[in-house]
């Protein structure tokens, strides 16, 4: 059988116990847990998207530190 990510070596059952494990341990705070890495996503694509649309300043040069 070929792994699901074959550098690790982990397929489809190691995943499962993997997830088995993490409901075990974390089950009543998975929600709360899933939530905050929810918006930490949403915040980091605000962020590169705010990145993105920035207009370059003094036609796109960089500043160069020294006054």
């Amino acid at each position: 059988m070929v792994p699901l990510f074959g550098i690790f070596g982990v397929g489809p059952v190691e995943l499962l116990v993997v997830g088995g494990v993490m409901l075990l341990l974390f089950g009543n705070r998975l929600p709360s847990l899933m939530r905050s890495v929810g918006r930490s996503v949403v915040e980091f694509k605000k962020g590169v998207n705010e990145i993105e649309h920035e207009e370059p300043d003094e036609g796109g040069k960089a500043p160069s530190g020294n006054p």
